[in-house]
């Protein structure tokens, strides 16, 4: 059995003769609703009627820019005038630029650009997503971010229009801004040769969790790139949200989505098998990638490409039963896979690693997508038990940032699984707070 490879940079070992041989499919057009409007700046305009967003003329710098804009009241107040200076580019991808601002904006020339940027009205500090509008498909991600309201989905404020020099239109998206991600604090870690304290492994994973509960529930969203440069820490309080919804989308059972999504590391191996009628459960297998790298301080799969993903995936899973394949993608039952066995769990994390840990990471790292447990169900596994109990605390003595004020989530869930995810005295503080209310009407 080879062993795992060290490092997220690591030389791929030498293939075997017995390498799996995967037909790739061709990389499909992306799944957005094309638009058949004469004008790319009407229909921008048109998805963000709610939120009134002005049109701003803006030049193509990249920081120390200041654009104003105006706001619509909402509940009969009156229209606000805000400006934003961009401060410093957080994040550049395929999908669109994140730039910090303190509250008063400037925008970056990129595919996708984040910004920092601060109000000058306000002194309030805020991110910036700055996405380029294509006057053939609708912008998705808008339109997703107006429905989630959740602790650990990151808000959107409001939104606004810009123009560069060229006439091009980009959509500002204006949401809180969260110092770090997961990557950076994996990062800081490495750096200094640690393993991320485990107590902040189990914090960090169950707001995951909770997050995709929420957004697989009640909008029915499907991120499809959970990884850890999506998840964003306030290493302060340790609040952990899930951001960039440039991908996501409202999935559609008998609806044919693209299966080229999701970062390699983390893709789920029904879309290597080219499935393009998955679950949300794909956000699932991601989200176990990626408490495995918080467990081991590296990816689990680093593959070098799509056909070396599955490669690594097979090393530690084994190869996929039949059956196993036909969940994934019944066109591929008939291709031949050499048979390689199961990499043990409690041999792929170190020996100290607690079972409850090996257990969860096992449920969530399924070939069946439907085997996979869901995020809700992985809240109330025991490896979080810890974070249930009433006098837990940080390593510094401040609380844990509040985990149990679930929202639409438990709609729908069984009353077992209800006792399983809140605590005792949080039960009984609910209890109370319900014989007041009935007492007060």
């Amino acid at each position: 059995m080879a062993s795992l490879p060290l490092g997220p940079r690591h030389q791929p070992p030498p293939q075997p003769q017995s390498q799996p041989q995967v037909q790739l499919l061709q990389q499909p057009q992306p799944d957005n609703d094309r638009l058949n409007l004469n004008s790319h700046r009407a229909s921008a305009m048109d998805t963000d009627k709610e939120m009134s967003a002005a049109v701003i003329e803006g030049n193509d710098a990249v920081t120390g820019h200041i654009i104003s804009t105006t706001i619509g009241g909402k509940n009969g107040e009156p229209k606000q005038t805000i400006s934003y200076m961009a401060e410093r580019v957080v994040g550049s991808g395929s999908f669109g630029i994140v730039f910090q601002f303190v509250l008063s904006v400037q925008f970056l020339k990129s595919k996708c650009p984040s910004f920092q940027a601060k109000c000058l009205e306000t002194g309030e500090t805020v991110a910036i997503k700055k996405v380029l509008q294509d006057k053939r498909y609708k912008n998705r991600e808008l339109q997703l971010m107006r429905l989630m309201d959740h602790p650990n989905v990151v808000s959107l404020k409001h939104c606004f229009f810009s123009t560069t020099s060229k006439d091009e239109l980009f959509l500002n998206l204006v949401m809180e801004y969260v110092p770090q991600n997961m990557y950076h604090v994996l990062k800081h870690y490495n750096s200094m040769n640690q393993r991320m304290p485990l107590i902040y492994v189990k914090l960090y994973t169950y707001q995951i969790f909770r997050g995709l509960a929420y957004i697989h529930s009640v909008p029915g969203v499907c991120h499809r790139d959970v990884k850890p440069q999506n998840l964003l820490v306030d290493t302060l309080t340790h609040q952990v949200k899930i951001c960039d919804f440039g991908s996501a989308k409202v999935l559609i059972k008998g609806e044919a989505n693209i299966s080229y999504i999701c970062s390699r590391y983390y893709r789920a191996p029904e879309l290597i098998f080219g499935a393009t009628e998955y679950t949300t459960s794909i956000d699932i297998w991601s989200a176990g990638c990626v408490l495995a790298e918080l467990l081991l301080g590296q990816p689990l799969f680093p593959g070098e490409n799509a056909v070396d993903q599955l490669v690594e995936i097979i090393k530690v899973l084994g190869t996929p039963t039949r059956e196993e394949i036909r969940c994934m993608n019944p066109n591929y039952t008939d291709f031949r896979f050499p048979q390689i066995k199961a990499h043990p769990w409690y041999k792929v994390f170190h020996k100290r690693m607690p079972p409850e840990a090996i257990d969860l990471a096992s449920r969530l790292l399924q070939y069946s997508p439907s085997l996979r447990c869901t995020a809700l169900e992985a809240c109330a596994h025991p490896f979080f038990d810890e974070l249930r109990e009433a006098n837990v605390r940080l390593p510094n003595n401040r609380p844990l940032p509040p985990l149990f004020n679930f929202k639409q989530e438990l709609a729908g869930a069984s009353p077992e699984l209800i006792s399983r995810l809140l605590p005792e005295y949080v039960r009984r503080q609910i209890g109370l707070g319900l014989q007041h209310q009935q007492a007060s009407t």
